[in-house]
């Protein structure tokens, strides 16, 4: 169904952690440290990548796309500032277009992250099954065409499918939740919702099940590999390459898995909320610590530019 027969509303209403008023001042300050520490390191990351010539490797690049998709303009201006506004005021209402904004941006970020892993388990895949070919085949063509493939597929998967379907809204008015998502809006919309869930469905099979899937594959294909490796030191080497993205898709899917797969006796909606700060907020600040910054290339890199910072400073103190 197009966008002609929308609602006429003009705002929601934004529940978020209302129901618990003693936490909210508490949560705010929380987040909003979190939330900065989550836009410094990410920003972090990409500056050194694109500053110190020895991380412009495929890894690095990827991580940067990473990087870039956690401090993304669109989601750090339509979601987490909201977020941290409805915190403190005594209205949380959020307008219909900014709520269907949200919706939008929350599903293409979502989904690109998912094949932005995938990509990621490709590289570590060929770095480990093929070192000496890794740099013929994930040149830097490959990388901008897998990188970009990434965010066109889900743009194309996840974007365009809800723009053409999405139905207008009849009520009630109020989203128990702490920013708009689609899964949340659907109990919302006036008109038959069978055809979007049925696209929801299958674009959540190609844009989330197929990556995990790949990068399952890809990571068994790593475990052959590495058990053929004689030395227990050329295996643990091995193995810390790919340690820290195993961790960031353990977080990333683990959350999703928790939220969507869990029994209906165990749902609670003040626990949705939790899962998605942690995948909207905590996930995001993690991610730059736990797989780039203390790994020896980035301390290294880090080291480097701050010591280049540090001359230019007292070359201009001198002069």
């Amino acid at each position: 169904m197009g966008h002609g027969n929308f609602s006429v509303i003009s705002e929601l209403i934004l529940v978020g952690f209302s129901n618990y008023p003693q936490t909210e001042i508490p949560l705010f300050f929380l987040f909003s440290l979190v939330y900065l520490a989550s836009l410094f390191g990410n920003t972090t990351v990409i500056t050194l990548v694109i500053l110190y010539f020895s991380l412009q490797t495929p890894m690095y690049i990827f991580l940067c796309h990473l990087a870039f998709l956690h401090i993304n303009i669109f989601f750090s201006t339509f979601v987490v500032p909201k977020m941290l506004f409805n915190f403190l005021a005594s209205r949380k209402v959020i307008s219909y277009n900014f709520c269907i904004a949200q919706t939008y941006i929350t599903l293409f970020l979502e989904s690109t992250e998912c094949f932005l892993l995938a990509v990621m388990a490709l590289d570590r895949y060929v770095a480990i099954c093929y070192p000496l070919r890794y740099l013929l085949i994930m040149n830097w063509s490959v990388c901008v065409a897998l990188a970009l493939g990434a965010w066109t597929i889900d743009f194309f998967a996840s974007v365009v499918p809800l723009y053409l379907t999405i139905l207008p809204l009849c009520g009630p008015y109020v989203v128990d939740y702490i920013f708009c998502e689609l899964p949340i809006l659907l109990h919302m919309f006036c008109a038959d919702t069978s055809l979007l869930e049925t696209i929801m469905a299958t674009g959540g099979a190609g844009t989330v099940l197929f990556p995990l899937l790949f990068i399952i594959l890809s990571y068994l294909r790593i475990l052959v590999a590495v058990m053929t490796i004689d030395s227990i030191k050329g295996r643990k080497k091995a193995f810390s390459t790919c340690i820290s993205h195993l961790i960031a898709v353990i977080m990333y899917y683990g959350t999703g898995m928790i939220r969507y797969l869990r029994p209906k006796s165990l749902y609670s909606a003040e626990g949705d909320k939790l899962i998605s700060v942690f995948y909207a907020v905590i996930n995001p600040m993690l991610n730059p610590f736990i797989y780039s910054l203390r790994n020896k290339e980035m301390k290294e890199g880090m080291k480097k530019v701050m010591g280049k910072y540090k001359i230019k400073t007292k070359q201009q103190i001198t002069d």
